[in-house]
């Protein structure tokens, strides 16, 4: 049985939209594995912007950040879903990251580069939504933005293995989201 934290990254909280459908899926699919699951929803958490190196490196987080750290620090695998927004993680999913990760919680200071991180143990999965088709993402824009997460964000705080799923075309007339709600589905079963 496994601790799984899934993290829904989509900036709107006043509507539900594909992401929350693919974590709601994800969280069915782990419960009826027997995993334990929590759900951090960002866009009802309070996620102020770092101004500073100097507040990211000894500034005190608030109360909904040390929360988040302590379901991540309990946290086996953790489930980051999101849309594609301009290329990129919508700020508020980067906003938590800066908030969240902070040195001695998810990597120490004086620690070598390459082996700082201190949430080595867990795993994740990065289910990114997005207007254009997957392949396209891939191919041509080298999935720079899941690579960037995946290597400057996941793996230097320790975070391995990483998996992503990389969900194209939504929105488009013939998108079927049914099967990625079953993959979902899948995927919480084995926690993966």
């Amino acid at each position: 049985m496994a601790k799984i934290l899934i993290i829904q990254g989509h900036p709107d909280g006043a509507e539900r939209h594909l992401c929350h459908a693919l974590a709601d899926a994800y969280a069915e699919g782990a419960q009826d594995g027997g995993h334990s699951v929590s759900l951090l929803e960002l866009a009802r958490m309070d996620i102020p912007f770092l101004t500073s190196q100097k507040e990211q490196e000894e500034g005190v987080v608030g109360p909904a950040i040390s929360e988040a750290q302590d379901l991540i620090r309990a946290a086996d695998h953790i489930v980051f879903v999101f849309p594609l927004w301009l290329g990129e993680m919508p700020a508020l999913l980067k906003a938590f990251f800066e908030q969240v990760a902070r040195p001695g919680f998810a990597y120490d200071l004086g620690g070598s580069p390459l082996r700082s991180g201190l949430l080595r143990g867990k795993s994740a999965r990065v289910v990114i939504t997005m207007g254009m088709p997957a392949f396209v993402y891939r191919l041509y824009y080298g999935s720079h933005s899941l690579k960037a997460m995946k290597i400057g964000i996941l793996r230097f705080v320790g975070i391995a293995p990483i998996r992503s799923t990389l969900i194209g075309m939504v929105g488009a007339k013939r998108f079927d989201g049914g099967s990625w709600l079953d993959e979902m589905l899948r995927l919480g079963r084995m926690a993966r």
